[in-house]
């Protein structure tokens, strides 16, 4: 057995922001596609065009808001999980080679 007694802070956070930034351009096409639905809908003079605004924004917002909070939670994460690791032992792995069962 391997035992994960703590987790780099920096690395972690690193590696979530990156991770949930890729995810957050997973919802682009969906905002992109809204939006333009909406510039195009006739809901009121301005309604549509508001709207369709505010998702082509989203689009747009929405990749870095995904790698901020990753990054933020990835590190509180690690942070907690180290403090928790100390008084539990951390997590134990077995680890195999491939091919292996």
């Amino acid at each position: 057995m391997q035992l994960i007694k703590s987790i780099g802070i920096l690395s972690c956070a690193k590696t979530m922001g990156v991770a949930h930034g890729l995810l957050g351009l997973v919802f682009v096409p969906f905002f992109l596609l809204a939006g333009l639905a909406g510039f195009t809908s006739r809901g009121g003079e301005t309604g549509g065009a508001l709207a369709g605004i505010g998702l082509l924004a989203m689009a747009i917002i929405m990749p870095f808001l995904y790698a901020a909070f990753g990054f933020i939670f990835g590190a509180l994460f690690s942070w907690i999980y180290n403090l928790v690791a100390k008084l539990t032992g951390g997590i134990e792995l077995e680890l195999g080679t491939q091919g292996s069962v």
